[in-house]
């Protein structure tokens, strides 16, 4: 789709009579950066540079059209064929087990989890997943929005990916999306035990001709679950979840929670700054320098 993409608008500026420089003074970008998209061999192109090349081109939405389609290309192929149902779907439930559901995170969380896995190549195709991460919620503030409801293993709260503020900002960003009258967002906590789903995620998708689809996934790996009789039992297994989960409120009551707990983390001192303060009282107080291991070292008395 990246190819076809560039081939389009090489053929539109040709036929426009526009240099790639020219092309690129238009659209705010280099003429290199044309150069790539045309023969397709850089990042993606964001939507809004799609939208400029073409309005500049006068392409009557067509690139506009094209862009979905390359974008999803930025993930890999497993997971394009739930994002295209996904787009459609007009109600979304997930149970995630690990991580953020992609549609929750801020852009700073997304980076830290794309910034890991076998799959990255490059910093280019780091920026170009996280590009493609973000504009999926678009989905969520349109008028054709679908109804997502979000249980969250008690897991996804405590693991402070990219860091305490990172965390932080992420667990805030949750509370405000929950309170959307479209998203509900549950906690399975820890004390509920083992389950069916335990390990991995699912979600079930709610189509507009009334049929359903699932999805599970692991860390390196997606399986887009269409047969019907499949559907129905990941369709029991998320109710079972809803249902051993705390209710809404609560919830959002151990989000805070979870938020509290991460800043008081955060102003913990790790055990090198501990080791430091300790021996900065020692030296003031007159004592010697510690050990590895946490014994004092008494100070050697000068000789006779």
């Amino acid at each position: 789709m990246a190819a076809l993409f560039g081939s389009r608008v090489r053929r539109l500026r040709t036929a426009a009579g526009l240099t790639q420089a020219e092309l690129g003074r238009m659209t705010h970008v280099v003429s290199t950066r044309i150069t790539q998209i045309e023969r397709s061999s850089g990042a993606k192109p964001s939507q809004e540079l799609a939208q400029a090349l073409d309005t500049a081109l006068v392409a009557d939405d067509l690139l506009v059209d094209l862009w979905p389609y390359v974008y999803r290309e930025a993930f890999p192929d497993w997971v394009q064929a739930f994002m295209t149902l996904s787009a459609r779907a007009t109600a979304i439930r997930q149970y995630v087990a690990h991580v953020m559901p992609g549609l929750l995170q801020t852009e700073r969380y997304a980076r830290a989890l794309l910034s890991v896995g076998r799959t990255l190549k490059s910093e280019e195709q780091l920026e170009e997943r996280l590009l493609a991460r973000m504009a999926r919620q678009d989905r969520l503030r349109s008028t054709d929005r679908p109804e997502l409801w979000v249980i969250l293993d008690e897991a996804v709260l405590r693991r402070p990916v990219g860091g305490p503020e990172v965390m932080k900002d992420q667990l805030a960003r949750l509370l405000a999306t929950a309170e959307e009258p479209h998203i509900t967002v549950q906690v399975l906590p820890f004390a509920h035990g083992e389950h069916d789903a335990l390990g991995g995620s699912l979600t079930v998708l709610d189509l507009p001709d009334g049929t359903e689809a699932g999805y599970t996934e692991g860390a390196h790996y997606g399986q887009l679950i269409e047969d019907p009789e499949e559907v129905r039992r990941f369709a029991v297994t998320y109710d079972q979840l809803r249902a051993a989960a705390l209710p809404p409120r609560m919830s959002l009551d151990m989000i805070r929670s979870a938020m509290e707990d991460n800043h008081h983390d955060a102003n913990v001192p790790s055990r090198s700054d501990r080791r430091r303060l300790a021996q900065k009282q020692l030296q003031q107080s007159g004592g010697g320098r510690l050990r590895r291991g946490g014994g004092r070292i008494p100070r050697s008395r000068p000789r006779p």
